[in-house]
């Protein structure tokens, strides 16, 4: 009786301890599993945030720009890709994703070299950083137009070409002629007759055309040719209206 009670007592110590080693098990399966999930989605998470450029992995920010250096006829701007690749047709865009233009196109200090105008650099680089057309009043639009060609940034060149025919017509409908008279003078009378010509009146010419018509007369004669300029004359106007307003001497 003894011996089967130690025998049954042994028996229930027996399951316990199976009992426990099988809950100690299970506890380590979750466990397992629960750090299995876990490195899968860092993995996933690592990989989703990381760019893959010529086999290697290289980590992208969206708050982060790529800042590029340019050295336009020795004077150095500092940009960003984006703002270089507003036009993706332009040269400016080229040089930041051609790979032999960045290798040959450094210099010492890895900005790029463009042989151009840097004062005429700025009013195109400003364009693309806001899209508006400011030319110092030291600059002329046709010389900015001749960098905006040379970089290819056709919205600007189409831009400036509309500000230029602009201002033609504008000139075009007002314009300056110039009146010319011919006076004729004795030669005792042409001292006082140039000395009092109007105001306006410039005296272009003298012409001596020998003795007068009368063989008694030894005087010579001259011809003075005057001129006078019309300013601001309108295309539709002749200019014959304003003529009798000039008074000639």
């Amino acid at each position: 009786k003894q011996w089967y009670q130690r025998r049954v007592r042994g028996l229930h110590c027996t399951g316990s301890l199976c009992t426990a080693c099988c809950h100690s098990l299970s506890l380590s399966r979750h466990f397992l599993v629960f750090v299995l999930m876990f490195g899968l989605l860092s993995l996933f998470r690592m990989t989703s945030d990381a760019t893959v450029t010529n086999g290697h992995t290289k980590p992208v920010s969206s708050s982060k720009k790529e800042w590029v250096r340019l050295n336009v006829g020795g004077t150095t701007f500092l940009t960003t890709k984006q703002t270089l690749c507003k036009d993706p047709h332009s040269f400016l865009c080229r040089i930041c994703h051609d790979e032999q233009l960045i290798d040959s196109m450094r210099d010492s200090t890895g900005a790029f070299l463009i042989d151009r105008d840097p004062n005429y650099f700025s009013p195109v680089l400003n364009y693309l950083r806001h899209g508006k057309v400011i030319i110092d009043k030291n600059l002329i639009e046709e010389g900015v137009l001749a960098e905006a060609e040379f970089y290819q940034i056709s919205s600007l060149v189409r831009l400036l070409k509309a500000r230029l025919r602009e201002k033609d017509d504008g000139n075009h409908s007002k314009r300056t002629q110039q009146v010319y008279r011919v006076l004729q003078s004795h030669e005792d009378e042409l001292t006082q007759m140039l000395s009092t010509l109007s105001d306006g009146w410039k005296c272009e010419q003298v012409i001596n055309i020998g003795s007068g018509y009368s063989y008694e007369c030894n005087q010579s004669e001259f011809l003075i040719l005057a001129s006078y300029q019309l300013d601001s004359v309108d295309n539709d106007q002749s200019p014959n209206k304003f003529i009798d307003k000039i008074q000639l001497p």
